[in-house]
């Protein structure tokens, strides 16, 4: 579902719900649609060809569990190169070497001067070669760093190449095939959050005073035989519609049945 649709399905439903909260009498409670406590598209940050899709629709999925991998072959080569680079202290162990041998060569020139074996221009020139041997080693550490640095990048690089889900919750939508090329932040899977549901309900402004955050509200399913709910009030709107007069309340409701999403439901609240 594109942005456009999704944006007019809930202005449609915003308009029914006002419309119920409005004329809404002491004691038949407010109509109200349960949703998702989360709703969320993943997607790939970079294209690519996928090679694997791990789950179906209506899987039920963990929070971290693997969901779609796309192709890292490449990826991988490049990593293993960049893992030995990063290892390799081959550059810093000769510069330190280096180092070392003219500090030697140095002071053998400061005792020969002292004995006027050595002349004043020999030993500047030989400690500008310590301070050049010293950045060098300095240069090698900092290219060593950004090595590392490149590894790690690259490491993170190919775990954003397998999606997984963020949340524990049900798959709804697979987008994409294997084989197929797929785009960067195109929508590849949903998955969404039913347990809790959560319910946005349009008090009319002058008895949303009288509610306040945490306290319980009572869900009625639709159908005898399904009984009812108690949820609590987790939001409290501070800025109230002026067209309908409502302030939006938002409540959360346990889910361990599975309910579907989107059912309308009455919702009673014990101070109304």
């Amino acid at each position: 579902m594109n942005m456009t649709m999704r944006f007019l399905a809930c202005f449609i439903i915003s308009v029914v719900l006002f419309a119920s909260a409005a004329d809404a009498r002491p004691g038949e409670g407010i109509t109200a649609i349960t949703a998702p406590s989360a709703d969320i598209y993943l997607s790939f940050i970079q294209p690519g060809k996928i090679v694997n899709v791990f789950v179906r629709e209506g899987d039920m999925v963990q929070a971290g569990q693997a969901l779609v991998q796309q192709d890292n072959a490449a990826e991988l080569t490049l990593l293993s190169l960049l893992r030995e680079q990063s290892r390799d202290i081959s550059r810093i162990e000769t510069r330190k070497a280096v180092l070392a041998q003219k500090k030697i060569y140095l002071k053998r020139l400061e005792w020969a001067a002292e004995r006027s074996s050595a002349t004043e221009l020999e030993v500047e020139d030989a400690k500008l070669e310590v301070r050049i041997a010293r950045s060098s080693l300095k240069e090698a550490e900092l290219e060593q760093k950004l090595k590392k640095r490149k590894y790690k990048e690259a490491k993170i690089r190919i775990a954003s190449m397998r999606l997984r889900s963020p949340i524990a919750g049900r798959v709804e939508e697979i987008g994409v095939e294997v084989g197929e090329s797929v785009d960067a932040l195109s929508d590849v899977v949903r998955v969404v959050g039913t347990d809790p549901l959560r319910i946005d309900v349009h008090v009319p402004l002058d008895k949303g005073r009288a509610i306040s955050l945490d306290q319980a509200a009572t869900i009625i399913f639709p159908g005898s035989e399904q009984g009812s709910l108690k949820g609590k009030i987790i939001f409290i709107s501070s800025v109230a519609d002026a067209a309908s007069s409502t302030l939006k309340v938002r409540i959360e409701v346990p889910n361990k049945s599975n309910r579907p999403a989107g059912e309308r439901v009455t919702v009673l609240f014990p101070e109304l």
